[in-house]
């Protein structure tokens, strides 16, 4: 589990295409630090696993289906990645809980500079303009934000100088694309209420309650629909 606040503006040392796959070696001193085979390391907002480690280095594999969904796949040698370790426990949730499982991609559409801010509008794909609400949380390249505006096919964000300076959103321009993941306890609460919903019609007829008793509204109701 992560929190979105970027540890690292780290590097990608190498990309070696394999055969459903890709290993990259990634450069980040402080994340590797103490880092072992088979920990986690979010890379863009990414969960990785960790193969191995070497002079302030890291390999991790990246499965096809990581690399379609997220913006893995268009990373080579030389570009800029945020990285993050995952939160000990008991540790500060800086941001907000992250699970470094990314819901798809974006794309920045504008950039709006400010006295001490600037303004980044992105393209969402319709299915997650949904989750994503005014003053809500969501993970932009593995940083935790807070929406300033939440459209019907996009969203902005407002970037701090310190989010600018210490993430890849500071040099990503207009049409780049981005790794967005939702807050999680938004699909959670999507997929319980429409289980409750699902429950409650089924409920109707199959709980001891008889058409004529339930159409009076002398019954009690069904315990799914309470």
């Amino acid at each position: 589990m992560f929190t979105g606040i970027v540890e690292e503006l780290g590097e990608v040392v190498a990309v070696e295409e394999l055969a459903e796959s890709s290993r990259f070696r990634l450069r980040g001193p402080l994340v590797t630090e103490g880092a072992r085979h088979g920990d986690s390391i979010a890379v863009n907002g990414v969960c990785l696993t960790v193969v191995d480690t070497a002079d302030g280095e890291f390999t991790a594999d990246v499965m096809a289906e990581t690399l379609k969904r997220s913006g893995l796949g268009a990373l080579s040698a030389g570009d800029r990645v945020n990285l993050e370790r995952p939160m000990a426990l008991g540790g500060r949730l800086g941001g907000h809980i992250v699970q470094g499982h990314v819901d798809g991609t974006g794309t920045i559409t504008e950039r709006v500079p400010g006295e001490n801010w600037e303004i980044v509008r992105i393209a969402a794909p319709g299915g997650l303009t949904r989750y994503i609400v005014e003053k809500g949380s969501i993970t932009v390249d593995g940083v935790s934000l807070t929406v300033v505006e939440a459209g019907e096919a996009d969203f902005t964000v407002s970037l701090i100088p310190t989010t600018l300076a210490l993430t890849t959103l500071g040099v990503k321009g207009v049409g780049d694309p981005v790794n967005l993941e939702v807050d999680v306890l938004a699909k959670y609460v999507e997929r319980l209420l429409g289980h409750r919903a699902a429950a409650g019609t089924a409920g109707v007829g199959t709980a001891g309650v008889g058409t004529a008793e339930a159409a009076a509204g002398t019954a009690e109701p069904a315990e799914a629909l309470r």
